[in-house]
């Protein structure tokens, strides 16, 4: 394992599981109180790297920059992520700079000291074919700005949600980052 290490499962929804390794974190979203981005842009120009608005996000977006692996648990709502998860993930703005960078011909933001990491996304719901395709295109988007070396989509019920994250967790107790 590296210097970091850290792994963190970021969640939409309460998860029954045990975790008791200190490099991994369980983050239930639902449980925390964090508001929408309202674009001021504040944590590019007023206090870079930091977001303007004080509620649980700036504990949150802190852990992914750092982590070396991440697990994201979403509901799966027309091809794209739940309120929730979604909401988080623009709050996690703050990680990227103002600045443009070209990857593969695109421009992307420059990243604020993240972690380049390995990531799972399992969406779960009642899923259509064509909503599992525009999923996996966003999620192929995101990967530049979200420093993914590579990611990987599960689909699963709501019923299995749980049992797909222990898998997941136990992969990462077998292999090194």
């Amino acid at each position: 394992m590296g210097v970091s290490d850290l792994k963190l499962i970021m969640s939409d929804r309460p998860l029954d599981l045990v975790i008791n390794q200190p490099d991994i974190h369980l983050i239930d979203l639902s449980a925390l109180k964090i508001t929408n981005c309202v674009g001021c842009y504040g944590c590019w120009t007023k206090t870079p790297g930091k977001c303007v608005i004080r509620d649980d996000a700036v504990k949150v977006y802190p852990l992914i920059a750092e982590s070396d692996a991440v697990i994201y648990v979403s509901r799966l709502r027309y091809g794209g992520y739940d309120t929730i998860m979604k909401t988080m993930l623009e709050r996690a703005i703050p990680v990227q700079q103002a600045f443009i960078r070209l990857v593969d011909g695109e421009t992307h933001h420059v990243q604020r000291d993240v972690r380049p990491k390995s990531a799972v996304i399992v969406a779960y719901g009642d899923i259509s074919d064509a909503e599992k395709h525009v999923f996996k295109q966003l999620i192929a988007r995101n990967s530049h700005n979200m420093n993914f070396t590579s990611s990987r989509v599960i689909f699963t019920t709501e019923q299995l949600v749980e049992k797909t994250v222990a898998n997941e967790v136990k992969k990462w107790q077998t292999s090194s980052f």
